[in-house]
């Protein structure tokens, strides 16, 4: 469930350092708490702006592509689209999402590497061309479309050190891709260019770069083997945003990946897909202590949103999210643990945070749960999922 707030100031908020603007803030979250109950999730489309423009500055070459996965919301849409974003689409849910908010099916790339022929189909008949692949199965799912679908093909390049190493699930060898572009050829099917992603949440620059230069390699062996030139590079996601530990910043992260972009001539398309990038930092969660317990020297507070709920990338995200509550400068704080509602031992949000004695109906803030939280929510116990309040919406959602 979503809801849009009336139309706010130009900079209603600070979605970050609560006792840097405590007024603004503050009153804003427990003025939605009030309205409209906990838990809550508040989207702010400002940030979402901010953080578009913040990558478009840092990596230009790159024609950013939204990737839906980690907040498939109308608003996250409607804001990109009027920025001028284009879309990464991976699902027929997805396919209709964009369609029904009005995204021209030439902005947008399908790269799920697994598809039924209903899928492919589904997004044809929208208007998405591009697809990717990694596989000869998958390749020869296209003979019935090779005059209407153009294939990237990805590559494989294996991060440990990332949130969500993609690249264990998907992705062929760069010997694979060469075959399956002369098996392509053969077939009738055109070939764009390849894609690649190097795991979510990466924090070294560097595997874009290893990654940029493999595909160059690819690109020069098949203009070699005279096949048909490749004129597209996808470089993926990935971008790290800031959580617990420090991330670069954006424009430092991206300097030696254009370095290496900079290497393919300028006939060559290159296109990315951000998504945690975009939205992470964009959403706060609001929740209630629902109730305590004092346990081994600490006190548990029981919030009515957890793990099963807007806290379930901590879980299936890896995310270490910064968790607070509101409290007056100098005030003391203790050993607490923040528990979600469920009767479920593993619903544990935090343990040894620092937290004010907090009361019953007391508020407690999450920072950084655009990414992987919404999207990933269930409503197991039949607690429900947090509401969505969207803030500095864009123009045609106003009410």
């Amino acid at each position: 469930m979503s809801i849009i707030l009336p139309k706010l100031p130009a900079a209603p908020v600070c979605l970050s350092e609560i006792n840097s603007c405590p007024s603004s803030e503050q009153e804003l979250i427990q003025t939605a708490a009030a309205l409209h109950g906990t838990p809550l999730l508040l989207l702010d489309c400002d940030i979402i702006r901010r953080q578009y423009r913040a990558l478009r500055q840092a990596l230009p070459e790159a024609a950013a592509h939204f990737a839906l996965k980690p907040l498939p919301h109308p608003a996250v849409v409607k804001t990109l689209l009027q920025e001028g974003a284009n879309f990464d689409l991976a699902t027929n849910g997805e396919v209709d999402l964009v369609q029904e908010l009005g995204v021209p099916g030439e902005k947008t790339i399908h790269t799920h590497p697994i598809k039924r022929d209903s899928d492919i189909l589904h997004a044809l008949l929208y208007g998405c061309t591009v697809f990717v692949i990694d596989n000869l199965n998958e390749l020869e799912k296209f003979i019935p479309y090779r005059h209407e679908a153009e294939l990237l093909i990805r590559l494989s390049f294996r991060n440990a050190d990332a949130y969500s190493d993609l690249s264990k699930k998907f992705g062929c060898s760069p010997e694979g891709a060469i075959e399956l572009i002369q098996h392509a050829h053969r077939l009738g099917i055109y070939i764009k260019g390849l894609s690649f992603h190097v795991g979510s949440q990466t924090a070294d620059p560097q595997k874009y770069v290893t990654a940029i230069h493999t595909c160059g390699e690819v690109f020069r062996r098949v203009t070699e083997l005279g096949l048909p030139k490749l004129n597209t590079l996808d470089i993926g996601g990935g971008f790290p945003v800031h959580y617990i530990d420090q991330v670069l910043a954006i424009q430092e992260f991206c300097a030696p990946i254009r370095e290496a972009l900079a290497e393919f001539p300028e006939s060559v398309d290159v296109i990315s897909e951000p998504g945690r990038f975009i939205v992470a930092p964009a959403v706060i969660s609001v929740a209630s202590v629902m109730g305590q317990a004092e346990r081994d020297g600490k006190t548990w507070y029981y919030l009515d949103d957890g793990v099963y709920g807007s806290f379930s990338g901590t879980i299936y995200d890896h995310a270490v999210y910064p968790v607070e509550a509101f409290c007056k400068e100098g005030e003391e704080l203790y050993p607490s643990v923040l528990a979600g509602p469920t009767c479920d031992s593993i619903d544990v949000i935090a343990e040894d945070i620092m937290l004010p004695k907090l009361n019953n109906g007391d508020l407690v803030i999450g920072r950084m749960m655009g990414a992987y939280t919404a999207a990933t929510a269930s409503e197991f116990n039949f607690f429900p999922k947090a509401k969505i309040v969207v803030l500095n919406e864009p123009l045609d959602m106003m009410p």
